[in-house]
């Protein structure tokens, strides 16, 4: 009784232990279980001829156990076991089977979250087998592997297998069937400060106490976020700077968006914060001549020829004329109301945008500067139709095609077709002239060079104009070496740089 009264203020020393150590672990679990024993009993003997045996029982039993939550997946467990063990009787076999105990401090390991379906665990612990006899206490190291189902939230199905290694040889399996139930909470936690918005700032230094707000704002709500609480923000849906009250000042004039009537725009206090660039006392954005100082009565402009018209309106502002000829003199040979004074076409009839000229081909670029005034063209062309990307490609295809006798300038047969596609193009785009330039290699005099490229440029003019070009929009020009376009000093790069280029433009 001494041993069992030892073993039991042991696992009570273990138990006060643990809830000293992990006070602050939140969760609980009791579990009960039906138990099947198999343990195996030694015989030994000295008598000469014995040897030792082992006998084995299967008998059944009950599991109490008491859990607690170490770490997040650690639990330490008392379980008590109540069953029957196989006893050896004085003929030294298998007696009749005495009931007994087991006291077990285990630490057991979860491999799943609290609350998955399936909690596999493994175990390992001390333990005892307790007697109704001195003879029956046994010391036992188990270990073993369970398994647990969630049936409701804190209710598990659980099975476990042990194995319980013996001091006295009586090892044996524990296999068991039950279920677990969890329970407790956390630990209370100490009492926060007063925070009636739950905004996560207390109470005491929360200036809206009773609105939900941010730390920056003193707890009060700061909607963009500029640091200055709605409250007292001019602006509050609109990130600002604490000077202007929560309102930003975009043009940074000094005058906040909200009392700027040109925020995008810097300006004076005068202006209400508008800009006023020939001080006439006008705003810019009200100034119909914001560079020119004028009067209210022509809306900022001035009257410089003093026929009653501003000159944002006076066709002529330097020289008198009636309104119904927008300010100029009545002279108009082409009946276009512009003035032969400022009509850059004045026996054309055109229009105001174009100083009097037409877009005859309505391609944005009016007559006077059009070269191609028949033909829509970008302004980039002067007006003219690009040349196609296949027509191009024919001109580049010429640069590689076109060749030579060698160190004369006589063509080569095979250049005549390419020649002809050539000539074709030209008559596609009669509005466009053709530079001819000549190109040798480094190989040679460099004059002799110069005076090959100017004949083989003429001789590609010759038979361009022998094929129906006009000799006056082509022009030949020979460079000899000077233009390289690959390296001299390869034979491919050589080959490259004797060549004839075309190029058509619109003068």
């Amino acid at each position: 009784m001494q041993q069992i009264f030892t073993i039991f203020c042991l696992i009570l020393c273990l138990t006060v232990v643990q809830q000293d150590a992990f006070a602050q672990q939140p969760n609980h679990q009791f579990t009960f279980r039906q138990n099947w024993y198999n343990y195996f009993t030694p015989i030994r003997s000295d008598e000469p001829g014995w040897k030792d045996i082992f006998k084995d029982s299967n008998t059944r039993g009950f599991e109490f156990a008491y859990g607690r939550r170490l770490t997040g997946n650690s639990w330490i467990e008392i379980p008590l076991k109540v069953g029957l063990i196989p006893r050896i009787n004085a003929n030294k076999t298998l007696g009749q089977n005495r009931l007994s105990a087991n006291v077990d401090a285990l630490i057991q390991h979860e491999f799943f979250k609290y609350g998955s379906l399936l909690r596999p665990s493994v175990h390992l612990g001390i333990g005892s087998t307790l007697g109704s006899k001195k003879d029956d206490l046994d010391f036992n190291l188990p270990a073993g592997v369970g398994l647990s189902l969630r049936i409701w939230e804190n209710f598990y199905l659980n099975a476990r297998s042990q194995y319980r290694f013996s001091i006295n040889d009586r090892h044996g399996w524990h296999h068991g069937v039950g279920a677990v139930v969890n329970f407790g909470g956390a630990d209370p936690e100490p009492p926060k400060p007063a925070d009636r918005d739950k905004d996560g700032i207390p109470d005491l230094t929360d200036k809206c106490p009773d609105l939900p707000g941010v730390a920056s704002a003193m707890g009060c709500p700061d909607r963009d976020g500029d640091a200055v609480a709605d409250a007292d923000d001019k602006c509050p849906d609109v990130a600002g700077i604490v000077a202007m009250m929560g309102c930003p000042d975009r043009d940074s004039d000094g005058i906040s968006d909200l009392d700027d009537k040109c925020p995008d725009a810097a300006g004076s206090a005068a202006m209400m914060g508008c800009p006023d660039g020939d001080g006439d006392g006008i705003t810019d954005g009200d100034d119909a001549c914001p560079d020119a100082k004028g009067t209210a009565a022509f809306r900022g402009c001035p009257d410089t020829d003093g026929d009653g018209l501003g000159d944002n309106v006076d066709n002529c502002p330097r020289e008198a004329g009636p309104a119904s000829n927008k300010g100029c003199p009545l002279a108009d040979r082409d009946g276009d109301g512009i003035p032969d004074a400022t009509d850059i076409c004045p026996d054309k009839k055109g229009t105001a945008a174009g100083k009097g000229c037409p877009d005859t081909d309505g391609d944005g670029v009016y007559d006077n500067e059009d070269r191609c005034p028949d033909k829509a063209g970008p302004i980039t062309n002067k007006g003219c139709p690009e040349i196609k990307v296949e027509d191009k490609a024919k001109l580049e295809r010429a640069v590689k095609l076109v060749q030579f006798e060698s160190g004369k300038a006589v063509l080569l047969q095979k250049s005549y077709t390419v020649l002809d596609e050539v000539v074709a193009v030209m008559k596609q785009y009669p509005e466009y002239s053709l530079n001819i330039d000549g190109h040798t290699d480094n190989q040679g005099d460099d004059k002799m060079n110069l005076q090959l490229s100017e004949r083989r440029a003429k001789t590609c003019l010759d038979y361009l104009v022998s094929k129906g070009a006009a000799a006056s929009r082509i022009a030949a020009t020979g460079y000899g070496e000077t233009r390289p376009i690959s390296d001299n000093g390869t034979a491919a790069g050589r080959d490259k740089n004797r060549r004839v280029q075309f190029e058509l433009y619109v003068k």
